[in-house]
């Protein structure tokens, strides 16, 4: 079955601060490639650009150029999943039933309405079943 990629696994890829999430993040995106076993919700790519291209203590992850050039590798490297009506109304659902914010709800309504059993992300309580969704965090060991 597959899992659900949010933005934070996606920046840990590239961000040099932190090694060790750096290097999970590697190996997971790179298995997830081999197996076609981890789908990109579109809102994922787009934050990625953001995080990644935005200034943090004078420093950037990637510049722009890079952040659109890796963009276009995942959207060629990944199944990359697409809202539609049923998503977003499933989104505002789940944001008030969850009490999620509005990015982490839309990002359960993907799974949910795409029957991926596993949300891979830092951003969620870990092992926690959202419907039929759970939160993985691959980054506890990296704390």
């Amino acid at each position: 079955m597959a899992a659900l990629v949010d933005t934070n696994v996606l920046v840990y890829r590239f961000d040099l601060r932190f090694p060790a999430k750096q290097e999970i993040a590697t190996t997971l995106l790179r298995r997830g490639i081999l197996e076609d076993s981890l789908r990109l919700p579109h809102q994922a790519i787009i934050e990625f650009v953001a995080a990644a291209t935005r200034p943090i203590r004078g420093h950037r992850i990637l510049q722009h150029a890079e952040a659109f050039r890796e963009a276009e590798e995942f959207l060629y490297q990944f199944t990359v999943l697409y809202p539609n009506e049923a998503i977003l109304r499933n989104a505002m659902r789940a944001s008030a039933a969850y009490q999620l914010n509005w990015f982490d709800a839309h990002l359960w309504a993907y799974a949910e309405h795409y029957g991926l059993s596993e949300i891979l992300t830092e951003d969620l309580q870990h092992d926690r079943l959202y419907g039929t969704v759970r939160v993985v965090n691959p980054f506890l060991e990296a704390r």
